[in-house]
């Protein structure tokens, strides 16, 4: 189930990254691509860019969903919690030495007198 959610993640990137590339940010966009007036006729710019930002704005969601949840269906493997008590098991117990202490310096006598 992971891996199918992962796969539809990465497929719907893609199609968003082909969405976001069809856009274009002064109006032309994908009416351009097929022709020009003969696109505009049919489909019409206004509409394209509906569209476009709509399927934008879905893409963006679902992806945002999948991610979410794929935090409820991660397989368990459980080798790190393994892993962390071994490494506790296996420690040396640390033992508090006395630190030793910095040697006291005495002031040097004032010979100015």
């Amino acid at each position: 189930m992971f891996t199918v959610i992962v796969g539809a993640i990465i497929f719907i990137a893609v199609l968003l990254v082909l969405v976001v590339l069809a856009q274009n940010s002064k109006g032309g966009g994908l009416s351009n691509l097929a022709g020009g007036s003969s696109a505009s006729n049919i489909i019409g710019v206004k509409k394209t860019g509906d569209l476009l930002e709509k399927l934008t704005w879905g893409f963006i969601v679902a992806i945002m969903v999948l991610s979410l949840s794929t935090n409820f269906v991660t397989p368990n493997s459980g080798s790190s919690n393994e892993l962390l008590e071994r490494a506790g098991e296996d420690a040396a117990p640390v033992q508090s030495a006395p630190l030793p202490s910095a040697p006291v310096e005495k002031p040097a006598s004032d010979t100015t007198k």
